[in-house]
């Protein structure tokens, strides 16, 4: 399907840059190595790649030299499995019962929350009688997931647990790393080394998207970004320093005249002020353009911002084009919803969110266009896009 069917038929056109996936790995990858030591990083994939598309952003992020890539469920792994043949995929969410031999059919790593985890997956080693690779998962303040401090000591006192399994990684999840000044990111870095020095001989992972910019100290052997690769500023309040990766535009489908005082959408929740002009564009809820969102945004149009007004609909958002030149704000045109003038961050501020939710909420319906824009100097490509079912 060439690049004008998957955006000729489509009301909404997704356009994700995978180039710039890449390199914010490149910069995340480079500021753990900044102190000299032997720092890799991997790609957290999940919910589909932050939106992105993992099928497409894993092969693209192991093209540019990530070996080492996170999900986090079975059903996920198993997907990016087929387009991934070759490098460790690990399943965060660990191992649901009865799920060992599906693990080790399609040659996943799940990470082990606690002790039963453990047992089940040991004893899948001596039923497949192979030695399988396993990761630890200590939580030092999450209290979501992870082996907590009883039974993180039980481990340590008893590393017989382990025997029949291949110990690929030591981690733990930081709780507040956005907030450099927040006291818990030292606390859990101290216990995460005391268990790290109680359990020796394994790679350690500590650093999040945010906790690569805590320093050296938190990168141990392996980062685990996933929100900055997709363009989120894991830095809130300064400078993002990661590039943008997604762009949204919608079509407008129709553009009437009201007079004033007319009322616009479900439950008259907007009335005009003035004589106006009110353009549908295509999209909705339904493609996770939040509800909350009433009266309280923007997009933009041919260089004006434009107020999005009225409930959002299922499937339509309406906005006031007033202001906007006639012949710039006719049937088809397209509206920019994100990109440069609207981040997912922006966007997130307006919706009482964070970005991360903006992200994974980008809907199935949008015709999806990937692009590969390389480093400054060079040639753009364009991979053939696709439109979702």
């Amino acid at each position: 399907m060439s690049s004008d069917d998957a955006t000729r038929r489509a009301g909404a056109i997704l356009t994700v840059d995978v180039g710039a996936i890449a390199a914010n790995w490149r910069g995340l990858r480079d500021a753990g190595r900044a102190a000299g030591r032997p720092v890799d990083c991997a790609a957290v994939l999940k919910a589909d790649a932050y939106g992105c598309g993992a099928t497409v952003v894993g092969p693209r992020l192991a093209a540019e030299g990530c070996r080492q890539f996170f999900v986090a469920h079975l059903e996920e792994g198993i997907a990016l499995r087929k387009a991934m043949p070759e490098h460790p995929i690990y399943v965060l969410n660990g191992l649901l019962a009865n799920t060992e031999a599906d693990f080790v059919e399609h040659d996943l790593t799940p990470v082990l929350n606690h002790l039963g985890q453990l047992n089940s997956w040991r004893a899948a080693a001596q039923r497949f009688n192979r030695p399988l690779d396993a990761i630890i998962h200590i939580d030092t303040g999450m209290h979501r997931l992870g082996f907590g401090p009883e039974e993180a000591q039980v481990l340590i006192n008893e590393r017989g647990r382990l025997r029949g399994l291949r110990l690929a990684l030591l981690m733990s999840h930081l709780v507040a790393s956005e907030e450099p000044n927040n006291a818990i990111n030292g606390e859990q870095l101290s216990r995460f080394r005391n268990f790290v020095r109680a359990m020796p001989g394994s790679p350690t992972s500590l650093a999040n998207s945010s906790g690569i910019f805590l320093g050296p100290d938190y990168h141990f052997d392996l980062l685990r970004p996933g929100a900055a690769l997709y363009g989120i500023n894991p830095l809130p309040g300064r400078d993002n320093p990661m590039l943008p990766v997604v762009t949204l535009e919608a079509r407008i489908l129709q553009t009437r005249r009201i007079d004033a005082f007319q009322t616009v959408g479900y439950g008259g929740a907007w009335r005009s002020a003035r004589p106006s002009r009110v353009a549908t564009i295509a999209l909705g809820y339904a493609d996770g353009y939040f509800r909350i969102l009433i009266n309280r945004t923007h997009v933009h149009l041919a260089g004006h911002r434009v107020p999005v007004i009225g409930r959002i609909s299922m499937d339509l958002v309406t906005i006031d084009v007033t202001e906007v030149p006639e012949a710039l704000s006719e049937t088809g045109a397209v509206v920019e919803v994100l990109g440069p003038h609207m981040t997912a961050d922006d966007l997130a501020d307006h919706a009482r969110t964070n970005a991360y939710e903006v992200m994974t909420a980008l809907g199935r319906r949008y015709a999806r266009v990937y692009i590969d824009t390389p480093p400054e100097g060079e040639g753009e490509s364009e991979t053939e896009p696709e439109t979702a079912s």
